[in-house]
């Protein structure tokens, strides 16, 4: 498919371990060169990292893909050199990451946006939800603030000053809100649907919880252009900002279009494939580390 070269301009008021390296010849042993590179990444039997890795090893790339379940651990992993790469998280994510943990991990690349989608399996519309009943979302904080935005959206809360990439539980105006909220780790929000009412679902668990994305009763819009900070990312230390090998890994997921055909397959057609200039990612970033910090005091 042909890729949509777009450049997005956020306007902010203010969403898985092994040592890892890119090998690089040495004079005497040029023979043995190869380049191995681990990346981190949530869902590892995705369609589109079988392609990845195929077209990867075409190039000369050697790769491991280390898989995750919990989204805190990737970046960690990253700052202590047990990965390479990672791709997994948006630049909020990555924001308040580098705030809270005093790291610079940086972007390197974009792969795409996804929207944010609110699931049930009690109720086919929001509308019928009741008063009173409860709403998980994600406990991370980049998440749940998109959320949160989500379930304003869609009329089952109200958020005071009308909420921002920042909101909180804390920020809900439980008195003019239909729902009560509950915060819950990423991966436990699709298991708690039995429970609730209804739960906002990052797309890497909507198939494992055996959904489809087809059934998400509200979401939010990725081609806002106010979306740039929700754009999904490679990620690596900023000293390995220029790596010929990484920014390649990147290109070929970007252009390759038995990668990019896995990835729409992967979201159920919902992602929205990006190549955006790796200069406004980290302007992006820049700026929403600025909001974070101001926001933490």
């Amino acid at each position: 498919m042909a890729l949509r070269r777009t450049k997005l301009i956020a306007a902010l008021a203010a969403v898985p371990l092994v040592l890892g390296l890119a090998s690089c010849a040495s004079a005497g042993a040029a023979d043995e060169a190869s380049d191995v590179v681990k990346i981190g990444v949530v869902g590892k039997a995705d369609p589109q990292w079988t392609a990845f890795e195929k077209v990867a090893e075409k190039a000369g790339i050697d790769i491991e893909l280390v898989d995750f379940s919990d989204y805190a651990q990737p970046n960690p992993a990253t700052t202590e050199g047990e990965l390479d790469l990672n791709q997994f998280q948006h630049i909020v994510y990555l924001a308040d990451y580098n705030v809270s943990a005093g790291e610079d991990l940086t972007p390197i690349g974009s792969t795409a946006i996804y929207p944010l989608g609110l699931y049930s399996t009690k109720y086919d519309d929001v509308a019928d939800i009741k008063e009173g009943e409860t709403v998980a979302v994600p406990d991370d904080a980049s998440n749940q603030a998109r959320a949160l935005l989500v379930l304003q959206s869609a009329g089952l809360v109200e958020l005071k000053s009308g909420g921002s990439i920042f909101s909180d539980l804390a920020d809900i105006d439980e008195a003019k809100s239909k729902v009560k909220v509950t915060a819950l780790e990423a991966s436990l929000t699709p298991t708690s649907l039995p429970d609730v009412a209804a739960a906002i679902i990052n797309n890497d668990y909507v198939a494992d919880a055996g959904l489809s994305f087809d059934d998400a009763l509200a979401q939010d819009d990725p081609s806002d252009p106010n979306a740039l900070p929700y754009v999904n990312i490679f990620a690596t230390r900023a000293e390995d900002a220029d790596n010929e090998t990484y920014l390649k890994l990147v290109e070929i997921f970007q252009t390759d279009a038995d990668v990019q055909a896995g990835l729409l397959e992967a979201s159920g057609n919902t992602a929205v494939p990006l190549v955006t200039p790796v200069a406004d990612l980290q302007d992006s970033l820049a700026k929403v580390e600025a909001d974070t910090k101001a926001a933490k005091g």
